[in-house]
């Protein structure tokens, strides 16, 4: 049964009320920011914050995960909620008072507010813990950033860290820009896209710089399958159905007048649906080759794959939008016309069970959310109002989703 409106309102009033102490908690993550799958420092904070709470708590052995589960007062299924906990190596420039202490290293993605959102969600629900029939699993997870830190924890048993599969798992991301502060934004289907990068050497001959002629030049065709990457995504996938390609570095020589023996490129590949994140790589792999042949060279390309694309099924995307318009009023929830180009790993997790995944507006409420610095800026700032919303929602989805049985 969905949640009476009295519900609601108790989770906003007491989301509204901890929120001092949710946001000292942010601020106390943001001055210690940690990359990558081992951070201790942030494990300790959060390790610190649930144990009052009375809850099951393990850690991860090869990543500096917390895994904590909430028993509710009668049995029933279980559910996950996740916040991911990294930070990226990016020196901070935003002037805040509690700005990082670890030089390099800053929360420019607002992992910081996920952490402390999901400690707050957790405490909602043990204040009702009761009432609630099954169990919260609550995931905290380094190494969203490009370390596949949600399939490293599937991996390690989180799915079933209360003793049974959870039935659905629920996420968010706030936003520094874009949304303003409290506005959620969610869809069915694809929410964010999958996310590889391929790495392309061409192979050449190198020579004198008078006599290219001599040589086999790899740069203008490297120069050339660039140019032939854009052409590959409007001519043989679906425009409804798009390929981003970018090409983020090119690399060749030592100086003006030699021609090297090899030119590289790396590029980042962006699709929105699984279909067409199958045959990316060998539709790019065949153009590079390709062009490469069309010159008499030959080319090595490495297609990594990244992260898939993140989905939810409408239910759940559904679910997200009622109980949202439910929390703070129908203008609290935006449906988002489209996906976000970025990428995320718990979509490793809604590959495996349903739910949903949503952003949240915490852009300043001086700056405009269609120019503020955007997440992953030295100059990214995030409003703690966001932590009034973040934590009622994701604890509304878990009792939610629990009262279906």
């Amino acid at each position: 049964m969905p949640l009476e409106p009295a519900v609601l309102a108790d989770l906003r009033a007491a989301a509204q009320a901890q929120l001092p102490d949710i946001a000292a908690l942010r601020h106390a993550l943001h001055r210690t920011p940690e990359v990558g799958l081992h951070l201790p420092r942030t494990q300790a904070l959060v390790l610190e914050a649930l144990e009052p709470l009375g809850l099951e708590v393990t850690t991860g052995t090869a990543l500096s995960s917390v895994v904590a589960v909430l028993r509710g007062g009668r049995p029933g299924p279980a559910v996950l909620l996740r916040g991911d906990m990294d930070a990226l190596p990016v020196t901070e420039d935003t002037g805040e008072p509690f700005t990082s202490e670890n030089p390099g290293v800053m929360h420019a993605c607002g992992h910081d507010l996920h952490v402390a959102g999901l400690v707050g969600a957790a405490r909602l629900l043990a204040a009702r813990r009761e009432e609630i029939a099954g169990s919260v699993v609550l995931m905290f997870q380094p190494g969203e950033e490009g370390d596949h830190g949600a399939r490293l924890m599937i991996e390690e048993g989180v799915l079933d860290a209360a003793g049974q599969r959870v039935v659905a798992a629920y996420g968010l991301h706030v936003l520094s820009a874009l949304l303003p502060t409290g506005m959620v934004t969610g869809r069915p289907g694809t929410m964010l896209a999958a996310a590889d990068t391929v790495h392309v050497t061409v192979h050449g001959r190198g020579g004198h710089g008078s006599m290219p002629h001599l040589a086999l030049d790899p740069v203008p065709v490297a120069a050339e399958i660039v140019l032939a990457l854009q052409a590959v995504v409007t001519r043989q996938f679906d425009v409804f159905d798009p390929v981003v390609v970018t090409v983020g570095k090119i690399e060749a020589g030592t100086t003006d007048n030699v021609i090297p023996s090899t030119a590289r490129i790396e590029a980042t590949v962006r699709s929105f649906s699984e279909d067409v994140h199958r045959v990316v790589p060998e539709r790019l792999t065949r153009v590079c080759e390709g062009v490469a042949a069309a010159h008499g060279l030959t080319v090595t390309v490495d297609y990594q794959r990244g992260y898939p694309v993140t989905s939810s099924p409408p239910g759940e995307a559904a679910r997200a939008a009622r109980l949202a318009r439910g929390l703070f009023g129908e203008r609290a929830f935006r449906d988002a016309p489209q996906p976000l180009a970025g990428a995320e790993d718990f979509s490793y997790v809604l590959q495996e069970v349903p739910g949903t995944y949503v952003a949240v507006g915490a852009t300043l409420a001086d700056n405009d959310p269609r120019t503020a610095p955007y997440n992953h800026s030295a100059q990214a700032r995030f409003e703690d109002g966001a932590l009034a919303v973040g934590p009622a929602v994701l604890a509304a989805l878990a009792l939610d989703r629990l009262s279906d049985g």
